[in-house]
């Protein structure tokens, strides 16, 4: 793992990008990465469904229910944009939030690690479940799902997480995630970004 005078030396060299780059957010062996601020939540999507009424005697017509859709991997799923004002923003249990870092970073030799900070994980605060590692040649703004276990008020520019890197014991990868035809969230986005998974079915769809 890079320690603060690895990564500075990364950063001349520009094998590690970090836009903007505050020397105070710099730790020991990590950097702080700030929240922006609009905030992603998924849309409820509602399906009817039908079923026998329970005195169905004289072929009455079946009752309807209207039930919310849960979400579905094969699907793309319209979000609702939520922006923190000055006032903060209140994160509640059971919704699912997607944020984004303030910073765009580029990692071209070392493996990148998004981590909580422990601070926010004592108010019950996760800023991620799977997406901790990325990957070498990842260029973009970093994408957080925020989930909390209690009411929780945050704000726009606080500290939310700690990047690290990690060097690679054989050299560079064969391809970098920026090489790679399949990379879905590349580019330069300030916004969080929603899940794609959905691609991976319709280029299984496509190759059948």
């Amino acid at each position: 793992m890079l320690v603060d005078r690895e990564i500075l030396a990364a950063i001349k060299k520009g094998t590690i990008v970090i836009e903007p780059f505050d020397r105070e957010a710099l730790g020991t062996n990590s950097y702080d990465v700030h929240l922006a601020q609009t905030l992603l939540t998924y849309a409820p999507a509602y399906e009817v469904t039908k079923r026998a009424r329970d005195d169905d005697y004289y072929g009455s017509p079946p009752m309807q229910t209207t039930v919310e859709k849960p979400l579905d991997v094969r699907e793309a799923r319209v979000t609702i944009e939520h922006v923190i004002g000055h006032e903060g923003f209140v994160l509640n249990p059971g919704e699912l939030y997607l944020a984004s870092t303030v910073e765009y970073t580029e990692s071209h030799h070392h493996v990148p690690i998004l981590n909580g900070k422990s601070s926010l994980g004592r108010l019950g605060l996760s800023i991620h479940v799977t997406a901790g590692t990325g990957d070498v040649g990842f260029c973009n703004h970093w994408t957080m799902e925020l989930f909390v276990i209690k009411p929780l008020r945050v704000y726009a520019g606080m500290p939310v997480g700690q990047l690290l890197w990690h060097s690679t014991s054989g050299g560079l990868p064969l391809r970098s995630y920026k090489d790679k035809p399949s990379a879905k969230y590349g580019g330069r986005d300030l916004k969080p970004r929603a899940s794609e998974f959905w691609r991976n079915f319709d280029k299984a769809k496509g190759d059948g």
